[in-house]
């Protein structure tokens, strides 16, 4: 049923705003991270822009409170996009609503749809990884005892996480570094368990359709 409620109105109009805003959020704070000699004029003018970015969020976020009339509950039944409101730069595992309307979806095979789900959790992973390496390095570099010393050592570490190996060559040392280690490992099994758990039921609804125009006795 399409649902042409204010909510549902406000959330297609500002999705594209949002996704560029979440972009803008991850090109800034990338130059703050990488730019080790930038000036101190273009710093201060990255945080602006920054925290502007990050008010797009939050401005969205009451928005939708406001429209939804649930007041506390709207906190409850929206934990991942008040998650998304304190780090923005989590914005992409938003792929989980999109996840949830697949599994609900019966009847026809529908392979453009679970090939959508497929390609935006890979796009999620690449962006969280990137910003999961950003936010290590920042920690990490600096450290005593430190094992991860470059940017490079950064997306090194971040691939063999995200992708469950743990080489265990790099690793943090920091005790914020290990805490985006945390997140990163359960983002990682999340967007797997969704690429693999959309394939799987694309398969499992064209093998039922199969056997459903299968003549007797074949």
């Amino acid at each position: 049923m399409y649902d042409d409620s204010p909510q549902a109105r406000w959330e297609q109009r500002s999705e594209i705003p949002l996704g560029v805003g979440s972009l803008l959020f991850l090109f800034f704070y990338a130059v703050l991270v990488l730019a080790h000699d930038l000036p101190k004029a273009w710093r201060n003018a990255c945080l602006v822009a920054l925290f502007a970015t990050w008010a797009l969020f939050a401005v969205d976020y009451a928005v939708r409170w406001r429209l939804s009339g649930q007041r506390l509950r709207f906190v409850r039944t929206h934990w991942l996009d008040s998650l998304v409101l304190v780090l923005p730069l989590l914005r992409p595992l938003r792929i989980v609503k999109v996840y949830e309307a697949v599994q609900r979806r019966h009847g026809q095979p529908r392979f453009s749809l679970h090939a959508r789900v497929i390609s935006y959790a890979t796009l999620s992973v690449m962006l969280l990884g990137f910003a999961g390496a950003l936010a290590v390095y920042q920690q990490e570099h600096n450290a005593p005892d430190a094992t991860i010393l470059t940017f490079g050592d950064s997306l090194w570490w971040v691939c063999s996480t995200l992708s469950t190996v743990g080489y265990g060559d790099v690793t943090p040392v920091t005790p914020w570094g290990r805490v985006i280690a945390t997140g990163l490992m359960a983002c990682g099994l999340a967007l797997l368990g969704a690429v693999t758990g959309s394939f799987s039921s694309w398969l499992l609804q064209v093998f039922a359709r199969e056997d459903d125009v299968r003549p007797p006795g074949s």
